[in-house]
Parts: C-alpha cells; sequence; structure tokens
C-alpha cells in the first residue's frame, strides 16, 4: 500500500507539499498532472535522492521502491527555473542526483533538504536566489483572472512556463475533478454535465487517458494497482 499526506501551502511558489511511505507495492498508476515537482525519497537503507519531475500529459504506470519513503512540493502554475526550462521536462525527470550531508544540489549550489514542515522556507531561499522565478501572468489566468494581456501572449506565457498548452492543463484538471467525485460516490451522468462533458464516452476517454481507469472502476472503487495523488484543482476547465 501507498500512504500520502498531503497539504496547500501559503506560498504563492507551492501548488501542494506532500509525502509518502510504500511497503508492499511494486507498482502504481502515475496520474496526469500539469505541474512540475521536486521529489526527494530512499529506497530502504540507500541513501536519499533527489530529482525534478516534469509534467506528466497521461497516466502511465510507474514502479514503486520498496520500502520507500518519498516527499515532494508540486510548484504553482507559472513557476519555473530558468536554468532548467520545464518545457524540457515534460513526461520526464531531470536525472536524480544523491544527497549528501543533509544537502542536495540544485542549479550548482548546495541547498537544506526540503521536509514536509520546511517546503515554504526551502522555496524562499530559491526565489531569493532568482533560481525561482514566477510569472503572475500565468498564475492569474490559471486561477480564473483575467489578465490585462492578450490571449496569445498568455498562451505563450504558459507554455513557456509549464510546458503546456491552456487547454491541456484544463483538460487534466477536469480528468482529476472527476475522477475525486466519482470515487467519492457521484452519478456518473451528474458529472458528465456539472464538469462539461459531451457524454460520458467524452468522460470514459478523459479518464482513461488521464487517470488511467474508467468512470465504473473510479465509481465501484475498484483499483488493481494504486493512484498517485490525487486533490481538487483550482484551475478547472469550465473556467475557460
Amino acid at each position: 500500500m501507498i500512504d500520502i499526506e498531503h497539504r496547500p501551502s501559503p506560498s504563492p511558489h507551492i501548488a501542494r507539499v506532500w509525502r509518502a511511505h510504500s511497503r508492499g507495492v511494486e507498482t502504481m498508476t502515475s496520474v496526469a498532472n500539469s505541474m512540475w515537482e521536486l521529489v526527494v525519497w530512499n529506497e530502504g537503507e540507500q541513501l536519499l535522492l533527489s530529482a525534478v519531475r516534469g509534467p506528466e500529459t497521461r497516466a502511465s504506470i510507474a514502479p514503486v521502491p520498496q520500502d520507500s519513503r518519498s516527499a515532494g512540493i508540486l510548484f504553482a502554475h507559472g513557476v519555473h527555473m530558468p536554468h532548467l526550462p520545464v518545457s524540457a521536462l515534460v513526461d520526464a525527470q531531470a536525472p536524480p542526483r544523491p544527497v549528501t550531508g543533509g544537502t542536495l544540489e540544485l542549479a550548482g549550489q548546495a541547498w537544506p533538504l526540503p521536509g514536509y514542515d520546511t517546503a515554504e522556507r526551502f522555496v524562499q531561499q530559491l526565489v531569493e536566489a532568482e533560481i525561482l522565478v514566477r510569472d503572475p501572468v500565468v498564475a492569474e489566468a490559471l486561477d480564473g483572472g483575467s489578465p490585462d494581456v492578450s490571449a496569445r501572449t498568455v498562451q505563450r506565457r504558459v507554455s513557456a512556463t509549464t510546458g503546456l498548452s491552456l487547454g491541456l492543463i484544463r483538460q487534466i484538471a477536469r480528468a482529476r475533478e472527476a475522477a475525486l467525485r466519482l470515487s467519492a460516490g457521484a452519478p456518473i451522468l451528474q458529472v458528465v454535465h456539472d464538469l462539461g462533458f459531451y457524454d460520458q464516452p467524452h468522460l470514459s476517454r478523459s479518464l482513461m487517458r488521464f487517470i488511467g481507469r474508467t468512470a465504473t472502476q473510479l465509481a465501484q472503487g475498484r483499483e488493481a494497482q494504486p493512484l498517485s495523488m490525487l486533490y481538487s484543482p483550482p484551475e478547472l476547465a469550465e473556467r475557460g
């Protein structure tokens, strides 16, 4: 099983902070996610490793290290590292690096290892060092606002900072919200109507692409393997 704990953050640079403990499973379904993240993990008694993972545009099967503890920071839309463009990490990750002496290497510098309760302090240090940069236009656009720039400019800046199109980000968000509602017992046709799917087949195709489950599997709680973290996304598709 995989025990996952996650929380929101008061930082405008962070979407979510999480930690997990896995045991007794070899694989999981990694659901689509439009945000990039920094992950730190260990495998049994092995040394800690760290990696930057990019957005995932479809569900995939991911290996789960045995007796592994991990923690991660999901960065808000519009937050990026100029030295490591997110567009180069879509459906990929930077090579994992070992953690030595309680520090990890990022942008050629050593930083104290972030924890579940210290993520904000860690991120603020990166912001002050100008390793992390936030585009407020992208944040506003995906928060339901109307930035005072052209639609083309919004699309260009969204693509530059997230590696994805605005439309794809909202498709992923809508599928994730649908999965949450179905798992909570909402009727399938109600989810179709509320989230603006054309019909049930449209919902099913979206779920299989982005979540790796059918609507029926989610509604009945039938899971062949655990899912990665799901939470209610703020950038729902019906906003645009």
